[in-house]
């Protein structure tokens, strides 16, 4: 059984992670390239939801496994101070993600968007410096979700 709930978060996570790195290492680069500018928003935002559907199945799944595959390791789940201090770690910062991923996928990304459809010279300051900013945002989630994945590695290990 342990195996198996494993697998399933390894594979949770891979989807998860991997759809970011997709996202920003090969996605983003290429609709940046002049013959495809023009249909940036287009292209990006259907690509955006249909990755957003399947980060949160995801991150349903890591929620689920998670706390059950600590249980069978012998954690007491009902005593945090008794936590391995990676462990400790691991869920503050999954709890950030979780922060910054719904503020990115519920209030900053559907903000952008509607920013993105009004010609540059109606926008406001305020809305010039959030669409420059939020891939930052994106990028903080990356970041923070290839830290969560090493700390899980060596939360393993110990």
């Amino acid at each position: 059984m342990i195996a198996l709930l494993t697998w399933v978060h390894l594979l949770a996570s891979m989807s998860w992670i991997g759809g970011m790195m997709f996202l920003s290492l090969v996605v983003v680069p290429v609709l940046k390239q002049p013959a495809v500018a023009s249909h940036r928003g287009l292209l990006f935002a259907p690509l955006a939801r249909r990755f957003r559907m399947i980060a949160w199945i995801s991150m349903a799944i890591l929620l689920s496994t998670g706390p059950l595959l600590a249980v069978f390791r012998g954690i007491n789940l009902s005593d945090p101070l008794a936590w391995p201090v990676v462990l400790q770690l691991k869920l503050g910062l999954v709890l950030i993600l979780m922060v910054l991923s719904v503020g990115h996928d519920l209030i900053v990304g559907p903000r952008v968007s509607q920013i993105a459809r009004k010609p540059l010279p109606e926008r406001t300051m305020a809305e010039v410096r959030l669409v420059r900013w939020s891939p930052l945002l994106a990028r903080s989630t990356l970041l923070l979700a290839v830290a969560v994945a090493y700390a899980a590695v060596s939360l393993a290990r110990s």
